[in-house]
């Protein structure tokens, strides 16, 4: 039978060796149910990370798992060049949900692609390869997408046909504007971006680009109406927005059921991904027509909108929708703030508890003098002290030392409880 170990020694043999799993001793999950989740051993994890927030609505879920059954026994895949009952449907329900007006659906199969994708609607619209993306920003893994990315940790590569600058983004801790009030940070940040508009572009610029809550950037939550007030100049120079909400959308953030809804701002496009398949491959871009007529050459998606990922898609948005997940999202992280919070009070290296909704933060620290350094050793040491504990979280952050913890919608005041309770335990162990 295969173990943690033997199956790590075939993953270093034949998987890329630029990808590395998460943990010192990396476990296989074999099953999960819920919120928890079981390895090739049998051992038993509260599942506080969810694939990257992509198991959105709890593993196995009923309705999700009848849904795909249900379109494996008729069809696994025909692509957008046939008609498909399961991908039009919905695209109609996201399209009714995204709030943007006269909005169309383009499916991916992943938020790479779609990031991707709606950087060319931009530059065909706007006939412009200027770029504003926000720095502590991550967009994907591809050509274009990393050419975008904030953050040197996840740089490959910065050869590209894009003309990038990066804004002042929501980060506060270790920068600049670290005691700065939400007020003052968001004229201060605006007046960066009208003076990058004013000395480092043409003033034809495609876009701005932006996450509502930095996801990769370790959970960062800008003012609300920071985005809103950005575009303001932005409508000046007729430069689009584009609101990536891979991780903020269908609800997670609680207050909304789009991160972009906190700021003031009906965005021009919209991407998502993650967590509306609950673990299927399933991605898009939603934009005013208009701006989807800018591609006139032949196209078409091989993956996007496959009946498989598109009938998840529909049985997981529905049940969002139905069983109210946004107010739970909000109720129980809240729970789990106040509860992290007064953990983190106690303890010097958690440098800061932050967070909206089920998208909450702990920045791992030192402190030299009057200095606040990153700690991404003390970081790893506490991340595998959860694991030990049986609770699996996420890392973070431009330097690695933010935790990321992101249960699913679902999840329950005992497990928010228990959580916490491993938590506390993972950080008096160390």
């Amino acid at each position: 039978m295969s173990t943690n170990a033997s199956l790590l020694d075939r993953y270093r043999a034949v998987m890329a060796p630029y990808l590395n799993p998460l943990y010192e001793s990396p476990i296989s999950l074999d099953r999960g149910e819920g919120s928890y989740v079981w390895d090739i051993e049998g051992n038993e994890y509260l599942d506080f990370f969810g694939g990257v927030l992509t198991t959105m609505i709890g593993h196995k879920n009923p309705k999700v798992t009848e849904a795909i059954q249900s379109q494996a026994n008729k069809v696994l895949h025909t692509s957008t060049l046939y008609l498909s009952s399961p991908m039009i449907e919905f695209a109609e329900e996201i399209s009714a949900a995204s709030g943007i007006p006269d909005a169309r659906v383009f499916f991916t199969a992943s938020g790479s692609e779609a990031n991707d994708t709606a950087l060319l609607l931009a530059t065909s619209h706007r006939k412009s390869n200027e770029i504003l993306a926000v720095r502590n920003s991550y967009h994907g893994r591809t050509f274009a997408t990393q050419a975008i990315t904030g953050q040197s940790t996840w740089l490959s590569s910065r050869i590209s046909g894009l003309s990038v600058n990066y804004v002042q983004g929501p980060y506060r801790l270790r920068s600049p504007f670290q005691d700065v009030p939400d007020e003052k940070l968001t004229e201060m940040c605006v007046a960066d971006l009208q003076q990058i508009l004013d000395t480092a572009t043409t003033g034809k610029v495609a876009c701005l680009i932006f996450e509502p809550i930095q996801g990769v950037g370790g959970f960062t939550v800008p003012p609300d109406g920071f985005y809103g007030e950005m575009q303001k100049v932005l409508s000046n120079y007729g430069a689009l927005t584009i609101s990536d909400e891979v991780q903020t959308g269908w609800g997670r953030t609680g207050d909304h059921f789009w991160g972009y809804e906190a700021h003031g701002l009906i965005p021009d496009m919209l991407t998502f991904a993650k967590g509306v398949g609950n673990g299927a491959a399933i991605a898009g871009v939603v934009a005013r027509s208009e701006i989807m007529e800018s591609v006139s050459a032949l196209s078409f998606s091989t993956f996007g909108g496959n009946p498989l990922s598109a009938a998840a898609g529909l049985a997981t948005l529905r049940y969002v929708v139905q069983n109210n997940l946004q107010q739970n999202a909000k109720d129980m992280g809240d729970r789990l703030i106040k509860g992290l919070g007064d953990i983190g009070e106690a303890i010097p290296w958690v440098g800061e508890v932050r967070g909206r909704g089920l998208m909450v933060a702990l920045e791992v620290v030192s402190h030299e003098g009057e200095k606040v350094e990153p700690d991404p050793n003390k970081a790893r040491e506490f991340l595998e002290a959860c694991k030990n504990q049986g609770v699996l979280l996420g890392k973070a952050g431009v330097f690695g030392n933010v935790i990321r913890i992101a249960p699913m919608l679902t999840v329950t005041e005992n497990e928010i409880d228990l959580g916490i309770a491993k938590i506390s335990k993972a950080i008096q162990s160390i």
